[in-house]
């Protein structure tokens, strides 16, 4: 019951579009979408990361 709650997702680089990070988010607490600035090996630099489903 307790993981319906959370639900595992991708992040996807915003310019090179390949998906570098696996995460989960509380869809309760967040509803909107997940959007992070990580590091993107391909890119070689910081970039945006948007949530994509699994």
């Amino acid at each position: 019951m307790a993981s319906e709650v959370r639900i595992k997702l991708l992040l996807e680089c915003t310019e090179c579009k390949r998906r570098n990070y696996a995460t989960e988010k509380n869809k309760r607490n967040t509803t909107s979408k997940l959007e992070l600035k990580k590091y993107c090996p391909w890119c070689k630099r910081h970039t945006p990361h948007r949530e994509v489903k699994i």
